[in-house]
Order: structure tokens, then sequence, then C-alpha cells
């Protein structure tokens, strides 16, 4: 039986990234080309009220904040023990709250229609502006309230592949359809209301698998609101990482220049590629390492190891290489903007630190997650979150775009040091020299490469060469961290054959 599960646990792993991965690329690819045909056809004002509500819509999610990541953790151990009634005990608690705050993302999607407009002067029409917020904000109030709860279901069960399959679906469909309607000339209104039906149309899928599959999933239940209890620390927890994402670009509104702005986001935007591409890999794992950890802890410290000691060096070898070709192709990119110079390395230098540093705590964060110890880590968080807005507002008088970046590096600094050594020492109860000794190995790597890198005489005129040189030795510098990480660590080199083995056999036999 345990074998078994072991071999699905594989497969939905293999699913989720591979389904996260081709959804981030379709994203990327239609994400270039809508914007620009909005601002042709409806000018920058539409275009930015459009954007403006979405980040709004955005902070709405902040009502399911604490109870989506406790109720998260809370399911791993039920599901890894195959206890239904213990999952329909947890569901019928979640649920309860999910329909209580589902009333209140209503009235608040409600009354942004009917304020919005009337506070924002704009030549927009009151009751374009009305009709676009409620077409933009129902689909996610419905599916909010009706399956808000089994979409967290479908991520402690390794089957978040299937949400994001139908997601990425109705974005493409949604995306078709804009570009056809732009083309025809077709009114904002009926763009919108197009994007409303496509997102039923997916809730309606959704709700047709939920129902199929989770018939057993009893939610008048006897609720066990015990087991969620800490989704009031996972909600400050949450709240100080929004903090810490977005605490950098409210400040250079602020201090600087919206050109500085300007310049921070374009770094942003190319780093958070590589940072979502990271994301649905650690999400393709995250079902298994959770329930591993509250089924069998042995085990569970085999795969950590495994898993940050290979995600450590996929990380620091994904951003030496943006780090090498970025000015290159921002050279490229913005070609023709003189207003401000967008060719910076000491900021790259600084995105990459910061990057690297954030990708290399992200499995002792993980690991803090499994052990539900966000109580116990929350006071640790608001520091971080306080050193960040502190360092920052202070160094971005003297440095500008750098102090920003700086104060980021050093509350990273202080917290990255912290989860080694808390999930380490308090949770698995041993040094943290081996979480140390990985990010030291993958560090000295990352600075030799970057300094031979400066000495090749690199031919990169145009896009074709910035990708062609990028690949070839993008291959060549994840074989070198690869090769280096396995011969640091060899236990977790065995864990991989393990893995491996059965797959080349497979593959063999075929043959």
């Amino acid at each position: 039986m345990g074998c078994l599960k072991e071999k699905m646990n594989r497969r939905r792993s293999f699913l989720n990234i591979v389904v996260g991965i081709i959804s981030q690329i379709i994203s990327i690819a239609l994400g270039i080309i809508i914007p620009r045909l909005f601002l042709m056809s409806f000018g920058s004002e539409m275009n930015g009220f459009l954007n403006s509500i979405g980040q709004i819509f955005a902070y709405f999610t902040l009502l399911e904040a604490g109870m989506y990541g406790a109720t998260l953790q809370a399911l791993y151990a039920p599901i890894a023990n195959s206890d239904k009634k213990e999952i329909s005990s947890i569901m019928a608690a979640t649920n309860r709250y999910y329909k209580k705050t589902g009333r209140l993302y209503l009235i608040a999607v409600l009354g942004l229609a009917v304020v919005y407009p009337l506070v924002i002067s704009s030549n927009i029409s009151v009751w374009v502006m009305t009709v676009i917020i409620l077409f933009n904000g129902f689909p996610g109030v419905i599916s909010y309230y009706f399956q808000g709860k089994f979409i967290i279901l479908l991520q402690a069960e390794g089957k978040n592949y299937i949400n994001t399959a139908l997601s990425s679906i109705a974005s493409t469909l949604i995306s078709i359809s804009k570009i056809i309607m732009l083309f025809l000339g077709c009114s904002i209104v009926k763009i919108q209301f197009t994007y409303l039906l496509i997102n039923i149309f997916k809730i309606i899928i959704i709700g047709i698998y939920i129902s199929k599959n989770y018939k057993w999933v009893n939610l008048k239940e006897e609720p066990n609101y015990k087991a969620i209890e800490q989704k009031n620390a996972v909600f400050v927890n949450q709240i100080c990482d929004m903090v810490f994402r977005n605490t950098d670009t409210i400040i250079l509104t602020i201090f600087s220049s919206l050109k500085v702005v300007s310049v921070y986001t374009m770094y942003t935007l190319l780093y958070s590629m590589i940072r979502t591409a990271l994301d649905y890999v650690a999400q393709g794992f995250s079902f298994v390492m959770g329930q591993t950890f509250n089924r069998d802890r042995d085990r569970y410290i085999q795969l950590h190891d495994l898993y940050e000691n290979y995600r450590m060096a996929l990380v620091f070898a994904l951003y030496n290489i943006a780090l090498i070709f970025i000015i290159p192709f921002m050279e490229l990119y913005t070609s023709g903007i003189k207003d401000i110079n967008y060719l910076d390395y000491k900021v790259a230098v600084l995105f990459s630190v910061f990057y690297v540093m954030t990708g290399a705590r992200a499995c002792c964060a993980d690991l803090i997650n499994y052990a539900q110890h966000f109580r116990k880590t929350q006071t640790r968080c608001i520091i971080e979150a306080a050193i960040n807005l502190t360092v920052s507002i202070i160094a971005v008088i003297f440095w500008g775009i750098y102090g920003v970046l700086i104060g980021t590096i050093v509350a990273l600094i202080y917290r990255m040091n912290d989860m080694f050594i808390y999930a380490n020492v308090r949770i698995l109860h041993r040094s943290p020299w081996i979480s140390y000794k990985r990010f030291i190995s993958n560090s000295i790597i990352f600075t030799i490469i970057t300094v031979i890198s400066k000495w090749i005489p690199w031919h990169l005129d145009s896009y074709f060469s910035i990708i062609g040189y990028a690949c070839v030795s993008g291959i060549i510098i994840l074989g070198v961290y690869f090769t280096i990480a396995s011969i640091v660590d060899y236990r977790s080199f065995k864990v991989l054959k393990e893995y491996i083995q059965p797959l080349i056999g497979k593959l063999v036999k075929r043959d």
C-alpha cells in the first residue's frame, strides 16, 4: 500500500510541475501581447483602471489568508493516514469560515462597484466602471464561497494540477477571446462579459469534478476547530510576507520617482519569472513532503535533505544564469527609451542576492509550515518585516534603489539564518551546519562563475544570441552546480538514485 501511494505521489508531483510550468509559459506569452492591444484600443486610462481593480481584488484574497495555510497544513496528517472522518471534520470547520467570509467578499465587491466610480475621477462612465467591477468580481466570489475549501483539499492531496490546468485553459480562452474581440472592435463591457462567462464555465467544470470525486466529504461532520486554531498566526505570517514582497515598490514610490519604480519593476518582472517557475516545482513536491512529515519522520529527513540540496543548487544556478545575461537582455528590451537608464549591473547583483537568499531559505520555511509552528515563529516574522521597513526607509534616502534592495537583503540575512537554525535545531533536532554547508558551497560556485563570465567574450547583440548562449552555458552551469551538490552531500545523491533508477529501468525495458 505504501509503495503504491509513493508511486501515485511521484506521478502527481510530475503532473503538478509539468502543468504548472506549461501554464506559466502560456501566461508569459499572452501577457506580452494583450496589454499592448488594450493600450492601442482603449488607451492608458482604461488600462490603468483594469490594473487598479485587479490590485484591489488581489487584496480581497486576504479574507482567506490565514485559513488557507492553516487548513492546508492540518490536512496533511489525515490524508497521509487515509483518515476520511478527520478530513471531513477539518473541512466542516473550514467550510463555516468560508461561508461567513464569502458573504463579506460579496459585500466588498458590491461596495467597490458603488464607491470606486464615485471617488475616482475619470473619463470612463460610472456605469461602465460599475459593470466591469461586477463582471470581474463575481467569479471570485462564487469560486470562494462554494469551492475555496475544496481547492485546498486538491492541493493537500497533490491534485493541484487539476485546478492549474483548468485555470490555464480558462486564461488562454479569455486571452484569445480578448484578442479576437479587440480586432473586431467590441466594447470593453462585452470583452469583460466574456471574461465572466468563461470563468463561470471553469467554476462549473471544477464543481462537477468535486461532486464526482469528493462525495465522501461530509461537511456536516462535527467541525474540528482545534485543527485550524492557528489561522490567526498564519494570517500574521502572510501579512508579513506581503509587506516583504511589496515594501520596496511602495517606498520607492514615496521617496523616489515613478521612473525609478519602473526600473525596479522591470528587474522584478524578469527575476520573478524564475521565482514563479521555482514555485511550481515546490508546489509539485509540497504535498509529498507535508504528508511524509506527518507519517514517517525519518523518511521525511531523507527527502528534506534531498530536496534542499538540489533545490538550493537549482536556485543558485538559475539566478547565476540570470545575472550573466540580464544586462544584455535589458539593453535590447529597453532600446530607444532615453528617459532613465535601465542598465545597472549593481541593481542586477543586488536582485540576484535578494532572490538567491529567498530561494535558499525556502525548504526550511516549508518545514516550519509542515510542523505548524506558525504561532511560535510569528514574532520572528514581524521582526523581519520591521527590519525591512526601517532599513529600507533610511537607506533609500541615501542610496535610492540600491537602498531598498539593501534593506530587503539585511532583513533576509536575519530571517534566512533564523530559519536555518530554527528548522534544523528546533524541529529536526540537529546541527544547522547541514543547511549552511549547502549555502556556502553554492555561494562559492556562484562567485567563481560570475567572475569567470566577465572574462568571456560574449557576442550578445540579438535576442537569438542571448537565448542561444544562455541555453548552452545554462546546461554547463546547471551541471557544475548539481555535480558539486552531489559531492558535498553524497547521502542525498544516494537517495536521488533510489528515485531515478526505477524510471531508468522502465525506459530501458521500453527500448
